[in-house]
This record gives structure tokens, C-alpha cells and sequence, in this order.
């Protein structure tokens, strides 16, 4: 049964679509709309989650062209895998905090200023399962373990969102939507260094091209070429038998790095699509939480959600991003400090994000530097993430996001100083989320319109 619980929580397709359902039903609607808000919501997230795996698939490549075309080696960055690696060991600590970190939000969410309901489902599998594991390095083990984990994940699940909605604001131009991705840290760097860089700088959408170039208005035309240099470039570092052998079974290199090219730029486009299809069904849906369980509760939703308001800073944001990641990964290397390598997939969705954040607040400037911030912050915070792993900090992956590594390092420098300290930590900060006076008569929102 717990089994089953955690598979539908943890699939985002089904969590997003119960709580349409939820929203739907709260709101007294007819049977046949609830029934369309459902499933149409579901079918959103079910496209969405097609074009996060066509993307995937055209973008793991690109890592390993990489590894071999120019001999790096070192640790990388992965949620899947660190998740999958340490789920023998902590799979029910997992699953139950996330189960009841869950419950911990909405109550966060009721009982403080903070309105966020934390839809990102798959996220807060990873983040439980990190939590598990650093809360077990630290000594802690049965109901404790799970009260402090559920505690700390529904604290995170409503703060994060919070810290990002004065930028998800400018990004969407309303209030209906919040963000619900956790490498929110490097969001917000890259909206304030937006701010600072971006003074005058046009937005990444605004292209002006000559008359024979105006086909790179097309996001989805201008991805596909700007990819496939890239994919060639790699290609040929990696050598064509390497390529037959490892990648293409067989097919010719360069046609290969163009299909896998133009593949990436599907991905994007059938993301875009999904995201329309949600936002359509699930912010009146949500309404009736919001009228109910939550008073004024805003959705909390995947990264993907700010992709269709600045396309073109979605590709500037990655490839921005990973430059940040290569550039840090030298840095560490000059240090002799342990690489981390920038791993693709996560360089692409938070340094898409981050662009599309650094674009609202500073144009392309804000886009390009803001995302390459992204690249270096997500690097280092990860090498410092490390060491409060245990024995799975010696493994040669670890978590990728901005927002993981922020929590971990909190709780596990906490532990080093003691299992008294870990508690104190977490309940000055519930305190702190659940207090009037700190957080006073002004929201982040209020404050941010007034």
C-alpha cells in the first residue's frame, strides 16, 4: 500500500490531475467537467513529461561525446541517479516523508503567510529521499526520522516557492501561478544578477534579423541549428567509429549529431504545447482549494512552466548555464578539488529556467549571465554537498539542483555540530514560517506589489 501511495504521488501526472479532480469537485462542478479538468490536466503533464523525455534522450549524448571527446572524468551531478542508488537503503524513510512532507506543506501553507502548494512531485521524491539520507547519517532513525524529515520537507516545499514568486510575477504578469522546482537558489541569482547586469538590454525575444534570417524568430528553427553545430563539434571530437560503435548503431556521425539535434528542438516544442494544455485547466481547478483547504493556496508547478514566456532564452539560459559549468569545473581542477562534471540534463532545465528568469529581469544581458551564475552556483554548492552524504558522497554521482544542496548543507552541518542542533534548527525555522511577527502584515507578494 505505501508502495502504491508513493508511486501516485511521486508521478506528476497523477498527482496534478487528483488535485484538479480536488479542485473541481470542491467547486461543486458538473460531473462531466470534472471528469474533462481531470483527465485534460493529466494528458498536459503526460505531454509535458514526453517532451522532458525526448529532450532527455537527445541531450544524455551530448555527456558522453563530451567524456569522450575531451577525457574528462569526474563526479556527476544526477537526481535520478543518486535517487536510484540510495533507494535500497532508505527507500521507506523515503516514502514516508514524503508522504507526510506532503501533509506538511498544506499545513505550512494554512497556517502561515506562505500559500504555495508544492506540486512538483517527482522533486519531492528526490528531496525526501535526501533528507532520509542525511537525517540517518546524522543518528536519526523510526518516527523521529520521519517527524523531523516531513517537518523540514513541507517547510522547504512552501519557502522555496515563496522566494521565487516576485520573479514568476514579472515572468507571467500575474499572480495565478507560483514555481515549484527545487534549484530555486540559482532561479533567484539569476534574477538579481539580472537586475544588476540588464540596464537597457532588449529581451531574448525581441530579435531583430534581416530579412533572410528571419526564419530565427522560430525558437524551434534556431534550436535545431544552434544544436546541431554543437552536436557536430562533439561528434567529431569523440571520431566517427566511436560514435558508430556507442551511440548511432551505425548510422553515419553526422547524421546522427543533426537527427539528435532537431530531436532536442522537438523536445522543447511538445514541452511548450503540455504547458499551455495545464495552465488552461489547472488554475481555475484550483480555485476551489484555494476557496477551501487553503485560502488564496497558489500551485506550485515544474520549471517547464516559465519555458513558453521567453523560448529563446530557454536555449541562451542552458547553453549559458553549462558554460558556467565548464568554467567552474576548471576552477575546481586548478584547486585540486574533487570535478564535478556538468551534467547535461540538469544544466539544461535550470539553466533554461534561469534564463528565462535572468530575461525577465535583464534581457539577453540577464539572461546570458544570470544562467551562467546558475552553472557556477549549482557546481559549487553540489562540491559542498558532499561531504554530509555519508558513504554516498564517495559515490560518482550526487543531487544536481541549487535548492537540494541549500537543504543538505543546512541539515548536515547542523548534525556535525550535534542531533540537538538538527532539531533546534528545524523548529526555529517552523517557527520562524509560522510566527506573525516575522513575517509581519506583508507577504513577499504584498510587499513586492506595494
Amino acid at each position: 500500500m505505501l508502495d502504491f501511495i508513493t508511486d501516485i504521488l511521486s508521478t506528476p501526472a497523477i498527482l496534478i490531475g487528483l488535485v484538479a479532480l480536488l479542485g473541481l469537485a470542491i467547486q461543486k462542478k458538473s460531473s462531466s467537467d470534472v471528469i474533462k479538468g481531470s483527465i485534460k490536466t493529466i494528458l498536459g503533464f503526460i505531454v509535458i513529461g514526453g517532451g522532458a523525455g525526448i529532450l532527455v534522450s537527445a541531450v544524455t549524448p551530448m555527456g558522453v561525446l563530451m567524456e569522450e571527446g575531451f577525457s574528462l572524468r569526474g563526479v556527476i551531478p544526477n537526481n535520478e541517479a543518486i535517487y536510484a542508488t540510495a533507494m535500497a537503503d532508505f527507500g521507506a524513510s523515503t516514502s514516508m516523508i514524503m508522504a507526510f512532507g506532503m501533509v506538511a506543506n498544506i499545513f505550512f501553507a494554512r497556517f502561515s503567510k506562505f500559500k504555495y502548494i508544492f506540486l512538483t512531485g517527482h522533486h519531492t521524491l528526490y528531496m525526501a529521499c535526501m533528507i532520509a539520507i542525511i537525517l540517518s547519517v546524522a543518528g536519526f532513525t523510526g518516527a523521529t526520522l520521519v517527524f523531523l524529515g516531513s517537518v523540514t520537507l513541507g517547510l522547504i516545499m512552501v519557502l522555496f516557492p515563496a522566494m521565487a514568486q516576485p520573479f514568476m510575477r514579472k515572468i507571467t504578469g500575474s499572480d495565478d501561478v507560483a514555481f515549484g522546482h527545487f534549484s530555486t537558489v540559482g532561479y533567484v541569482a539569476s534574477g538579481l544578477v539580472g537586475q544588476l547586469v540588464g540596464k537597457g538590454s532588449k529581451s531574448t525575444e525581441e530579435m531583430n534579423l534581416p530579412k533572410n534570417l528571419v526564419f530565427l524568430r522560430d525558437s524551434s528553427i534556431s534550436i535545431s541549428l544552434t544544436m546541431g553545430i554543437i552536436y557536430l563539434i562533439l561528434v567529431l571530437a569523440a571520431g566517427s567509429e566511436f560514435v558508430m560503435e556507442n551511440l548511432s548503431n551505425g548510422q553515419n556521425p553526422i547524421v546522427y549529431a543533426i537527427l539528435t539535434a532537431i530531436g532536442f528542438a522537438a523536445g522543447v516544442f511538445v514541452i511548450l504545447q503540455g504547458v499551455r494544455l495545464v495552465l488552461a485547466e489547472i488554475v481555475p481547478a484550483f480555485n476551489g482549494i484555494s476557496q477551501k483547504l487553503v485560502p488564496n493556496a497558489k500551485p506550485a508547478l515544474d520549471c517547464p512552466i516559465v519555458f513558453p514566456y521567453a523560448q529563446n532564452a530557454v536555449l541562451v539560459g542552458f547553453l549559458c548555464s553549462f558554460l558556467g559549468g565548464l568554467v567552474s569545473m576548471g576552477i575546481l581542477g586548478v584547486m585540486e578539488l574533487t570535478l564535478i562534471l556538468p551534467g547535461v540534463v540538469p544544466h539544461f532545465f535550470t539553466g533554461a529556467t534561469a534564463g528565462v528568469f535572468g530575461n525577465a529581469t535583464g534581457g539577453r544581458r540577464g539572461a546570458a549571465v544570470g544562467a551562467f551564475v546558475n552553472g557556477v552556483v549549482i557546481t559549487f554548492l553540489t562540491l559542498w554537498l558532499l561531504p554530509v552524504l555519508g558513504d554516498l558522497g564517495f559515490a560518482n554521482t550526487t543531487f544536481s539542483d541549487s535548492d537540494f544542496a541549500i537543504t543538505g548543507i543546512f541539515l548536515g552541518y547542523l548534525a556535525m555540530i550535534g542531533k540537538e542542533a538538527v532539531v533546534l534548527g528545524i523548529a526555529l525555522v517552523a517557527g520562524l514560517v509560522l510566527s506573525t511577527n516575522f513575517l509581519g502584515k506583508k507577504t513577499p507578494e504584498t510587499a513586492e506589489n506595494n
